[in-house]
């Protein structure tokens, strides 16, 4: 079967909308891709401040800004469509949305977008809401690109996804796997630049500049979330509290802060292979997500893993930066296929599920 799909997905790290129209092929249970278009649409500062500050919205806001969202998702879908002349070629849309609350202690998660609205403007069927029937099983309902790490990309040992928060996939073979959050990563990054008058740390420029700010990057390794065992998630809220002593800080360069951050980044994928690894740590690692193009931080990475024989390989550019919505794409088209989609093994759920709503354009 060949179905062409357009995957949707918004990051903590604010940067923009990635979107990724592909074709995934499946042949007696094997799939394959390929991205036949993909951009990022960058987030206008008053798209970035409502994302932002959507936890402080009253009800009416929220139920509103979920509405907007849905909306602004339905128009930047069409423009892509008519960009790269897409009419009559699209099956359906798979949006993850944009996580605004977090909670699997209450089961609880919320990715705004509305998928009747965007449904309505497009035209097309749309599946969302994927990581509800995860958590409402007992999950924490993160990471869920495992399925499209294990179908897609199994090859590697390991895959390391770095955007706003980095998480991380450890593959012993095609049917186990274990994947969590690993820590904050290009949401202190970029804050850290803009800071600096950049809206990103490009090839990790500033941070290379800086200084190891070793008394901080202790006091930051000491957080409770790093000692807890998988599976684990980190909702943004958790994040931003890791990285406060790093956000906060105003008595320390920002290039001394940035290269601090990039340490902990560094330090804290090295110890969850050592925690998580197995006993044969050595391996392939697929390296993909904004942080891949952070030329210091890859060093400190490939520095750090050499020593558990890890070998970082960074792919080409359209699935370093369109992964995750190609992944979105996957898991669009196994709800589609009424397939499991979310790996109770990878979320700590009561039993793998098939996850997201339909919405019929």
């Amino acid at each position: 079967m060949i179905y062409k799909v357009i995957g949707l997905m918004s990051g903590s790290s604010l940067d923009g909308l990635d979107i990724a129209y592909v074709q995934l092929d499946e042949v007696r249970g094997k799939w394959e891709y390929q991205i036949l278009a993909a951009e990022c649409v960058p987030y206008s500062e008053e798209w970035r401040n409502r994302l932002t500050n959507a936890t402080s919205a009253t009800v009416p806001e929220f139920l509103e800004l979920d509405t907007d969202f849905g909306k602004y998702l339905g128009n930047s879908v069409n423009a892509f469509i008519a960009k790269h002349s897409l009419d009559h070629k699209v099956h359906f849309i798979a949006s993850h949305g944009h996580t605004v609350y977090h909670s699997p202690s209450t089961a609880t998660t919320g990715q705004i977008g509305n998928g009747a609205a965007i449904a309505a403007i497009t035209g097309l069927p749309v599946i969302n809401d994927l990581r509800a029937t995860d958590v409402a099983l007992g999950g924490q309902g993160a990471p869920i690109v495992p399925i499209g790490d294990r179908l897609l990309f199994g090859n590697y040992k390991y895959l390391l996804n770095i955007g706003g928060i980095a998480n991380l996939t450890i593959q012993e073979n095609s049917e186990s796997a274990v994947a969590f959050d690993v820590c904050p990563a290009n949401q202190i990054l970029n804050e850290l630049a803009r800071r600096s008058g950049k809206e990103m740390d490009e090839n990790g420029a500033i941070a290379s500049g800086g200084k190891l700010l070793e008394d901080l990057l202790t006091q930051l390794a000491g957080h409770p979330y790093y000692a807890s065992n998988a599976p684990k998630s980190l909702s943004n809220e958790m994040a931003k509290a890791i990285g406060a002593k790093l956000i906060q800080n105003t008595s320390n360069k920002d290039a001394d802060l940035l290269n601090t951050a990039c340490y902990h980044i560094a330090d804290q994928v090295f110890a969850a292979i050592n925690q998580n690894g197995g006993t044969e740590k050595s391996g392939q690692m697929l390296v993909t997500g904004g942080g891949a193009f952070n030329t210091f931080l890859l060093e400190l990475l490939r520095a750090k893993l050499s020593q558990n024989g890890v070998e970082v390989v960074v792919p080409e550019a359209d699935v370093v930066k369109y992964k995750e919505a190609l992944v979105m794409a996957l898991i669009g088209t196994l709800r589609w296929r009424e397939e499991v989609n979310v790996l109770s093994s990878v979320t700590g759920a009561s039993r793998d599920s098939v996850s997201g709503a339909l919405w019929l354009g």
